[in-house]
């Protein structure tokens, strides 16, 4: 296939893409490619909208009257729209902080629940930050940590086991863990269950309700677009919901918060793991970034993703690997994310000098360059490009 054939592929792909036209939501600088949208989405015209409604009349002219108007339901309601994209049943899900905090709330909900236990088991590869909050937890709480592969995790699972933590696609390869496999093993072992959706929410399906998985975080600012340091969430089990407490008891997830009451008493359901006041003018960017997932299913992001990727590794195997170019994700595509690495000496460098060309990537060390495919707005023609770009460096 030459680098004509790939075009011309492309284009009969773009022209039957159910998902083409979502890409108008979206305010891409014209002349970019932009494929980081698995470290930070783009803006979308409804986030512009909902930040400038939210200064100039929530808060300019209605005041502290929006409060009650609208700002105060916002953790709600934006949990129960992310509900869907992870499998999770309304009024399971809250959005408040960042994912490193909600990860501690659900690690120390998770020991709590299981007194005399005195390990945790985490995946070695997770994000940095899991494995810091693992750390702090397990300290703590006078546990041991057990960090191990993907591939070992089950086996080091145990009647010792307080719960397990792993990141459902790894932030590097793009390789999606086996959530039933691993699920069912801590469950078969009496531990629990917490999951990392920062790199599945909005690309990849979950299913955190007929996984019966226990608790689950992830962010708002990869695949679900909601701006730079948009909160994220929390998911926990209906069947866990009265039970768990967690350590940051903060005002926002007391039974009655404007009783303003000495005593704390948690909120039923999800609501008590909130904790501080809300970061408004974040949360409601994400929020109106998640109207594009409007009419637009799980099973067709997924699709897409797949024939992204899928098509990228084609590519790579024409042009890109007799270059020196090694694969670092998964070929499988039923194995892989919704991002590409590939393993470059000079990767570091390239990134920087293709974003001085305004095609947008990242890099993650020793040498991987991360490639993010995100199905609502790239286009098998992006994949081209980029491919082209690569192989003329």
């Amino acid at each position: 296939m030459s680098m004509r054939d790939a075009y011309a592929k492309a284009a009969q792909l773009d022209a039957v893409d159910p998902l083409a036209s979502q890409r108008a939501h979206f305010d891409i600088p014209e002349g970019t490619l932009y494929f980081d949208g698995n470290s930070l989405g783009p803006l979308t015209f409804q986030s512009r909208e909902a930040l400038h409604h939210t200064i100039e009349y929530e808060w300019r002219e209605r005041l502290i009257r929006s409060w009650n108007e609208t700002w105060l339901q916002m953790p709600s309601r934006v949990g129960n729209a992310i509900a869907p994209l992870i499998g999770a049943d309304a009024n399971t899900v809250i959005c408040a902080d960042n994912t490193s905090i909600n990860l501690s709330k659900a690690l120390h909900a998770a020991v709590a629940l299981r007194p005399g236990r005195t390990e945790i088991v985490v995946d070695i590869n997770n994000f940095p930050t899991d494995i810091y909050i693992a750390q702090s937890v397990a300290t703590q709480h006078g546990l041991t940590l057990v960090a191990v592969a993907a591939d070992e995790i089950v086996g080091a699972i145990s009647s010792r086991t307080a719960v397990v933590t792993a990141t459902h696609v790894d932030y590097r390869s793009a390789r999606i863990l086996d959530a039933v496999g691993i699920t069912s093993a801590a469950h078969q072992n009496g531990a629990l269950m917490v999951w990392d959706l920062a790199h599945t929410a909005g690309a990849v399906p979950f299913h955190a309700g007929q996984l019966n998985t226990d608790f689950a975080v992830g962010c708002g600012y990869k695949y679900l677009n909601g701006g730079p340091g948009a909160p994220a969430f929390i998911y926990v089990a209906p069947r866990l919901l009265e039970e768990a407490g967690q350590p940051l008891q903060g005002w926002w997830g007391h039974a009655e918060p404007f009783e303003f009451e000495v005593d704390y008493r948690p909120a039923p359901g999800i609501s008590r793991f909130l904790t501080g006041t809300a970061n408004v003018l974040s949360m409601k960017s994400l929020e109106a970034s998640l109207d594009v997932f409007s009419g637009v299913t799980m099973t067709q992001i997924r699709e897409k993703s797949m024939a992204l990727t899928s098509f990228f590794v084609e590519l790579f195997d024409q042009f890109l690997a007799p270059k020196g170019f090694t694969l670092g994700s998964p070929r499988d595509p039923v194995q892989r994310g919704s991002h590409v690495a590939l393993g470059f000496a000079g990767g570091k460098a390239l990134v920087e000098s293709m974003a001085e060309q305004g095609v947008i990537a990242d890099f993650r060390p020793p040498d991987l360059m991360r490639f993010g495919f995100a199905p609502l707005y790239n286009s098998y023609a992006d994949v081209v490009k980029l491919a082209e770009h690569l192989a003329n460096h």
